[in-house]
């Protein structure tokens, strides 16, 4: 599969300059980040939560958990992890597991760890097991302006 056309929309709309990074097929975004032999603190990991209210994307780097009680508190819901049946649905052009990390992109609502605020660069699930995209962290946080920030993760 290609990397996915909503995010190369979403780029071309923000005038976000990127480089793509191949590695081998790798199941999770903390392994992609092992296989494309980059930090996996810099790799922006989505977790697709629901709730009677609809999605809501939360973006923490790949080798931390997202704290949900914390997520729920944050935005007065009580948001559990969505299925791999219904994020196959939010996520058309994308094979499961490799969701890029735009949520907005795609109509969903995304919070976003405060942790991103200062990196130097960011990478991006491609929508694919064995594409990332490479984008500067000034860049990201423009991509993520609209978003909500917050502390999602133990630091």
């Amino acid at each position: 599969m290609k990397i996915a056309p909503t995010l190369v929309t979403t780029l071309t709309q923000h005038d976000i300059q990127y480089d793509t990074v191949r590695h081998r097929h790798a199941d999770s975004s903390l392994n992609s980040a092992h296989a494309a032999h980059i930090s996996a603190s810099l790799m922006a990991k989505p977790v697709i939560l629901e709730d009677e209210q609809g999605f809501v994307m939360a973006l923490v780097p790949a080798n931390q958990h997202l704290k949900i009680q914390e997520l729920n508190m944050f935005l007065n819901r009580n948001m559990h992890l969505a299925s791999e049946d219904k994020i196959g649905t939010l996520f058309k052009d994308c094979e499961i597991g490799a969701i890029p990390p735009v949520g907005e992109a795609y109509g969903i609502e995304t919070v976003v760890d405060y942790s991103f605020d200062d990196y130097t660069d960011v990478y991006l699930e491609a929508g694919n097991h064995k594409d990332l995209i490479h984008i500067s962290g000034e860049d990201f946080r423009h991509l993520m302006e609209t978003a909500h920030h917050a502390s999602l993760c133990l630091h």
